[in-house]
């Protein structure tokens, strides 16, 4: 790796890092708390072990979170923010079970948070955030994607679905 790549690499990392920071960090943790204030009502349905099943759904979504955005700035050489985007498509991690996971990471942690709460606002914050998500890719980062990287993001899509995981990773052809 030359030093116009290292240089690249370390920009988007710094870049990722600030994006994360700013914006799930905003939409995930700062609006859900500021909805919330992080109180406790009583678990929903009644049922206690929602609220442990939200605290690992924070979990597991905090670690594919963290993930695809490294992914983003050391693989794509750039970052999600649509100002600095992606050099390379990045078809790896977790992006081999799902187009969204970074998105479907966000959404799973302010549903745990609801879980964990028992908190039906910060519930109907997540769907309202799942269904802003859903609209922008399918307005502005698909039709992006398709214009950007044809051929690659037509294989893409045709074998790994926009929200529901594949059970078994795409392994793209070379």
């Amino acid at each position: 790796m030359d030093t116009g790549d290292r240089k690249a690499r370390a920009l988007a990392v710094l870049r990722t890092a600030i994006f994360l920071f700013l914006v799930p960090g905003t939409v995930a943790g700062l609006i859900p708390w500021w909805i919330g204030k992080w109180r406790f009502h009583a678990p929903f349905f009644g049922f206690t072990a929602l609220r442990a099943a939200g605290g690992l759904l924070m979990g597991m979504s905090m670690v594919i979170l963290i993930e695809t955005f490294l992914r983003f700035a050391l693989q794509g050489i750039g970052t999600p923010a649509p100002i600095f985007p992606t050099r390379h498509l990045v078809v790896t991690g977790s992006y081999r079970y799902v187009r969204n996971p970074m998105y479907i990471a966000v959404v799973s942690f302010i549903f745990g948070q609801s879980f964990v709460f028992g908190d039906i606002r910060v519930f109907a914050y997540g769907l309202f955030c799942w269904l802003a998500m859903h609209l922008f890719v399918v307005i502005y980062e698909e039709p992006t994607l398709r214009r950007l990287f044809p051929a690659d993001y037509a294989a893409f899509s045709a074998h790994v679905p926009r929200w529901m995981p594949r059970l078994t990773p795409w392994r793209e052809r070379t």
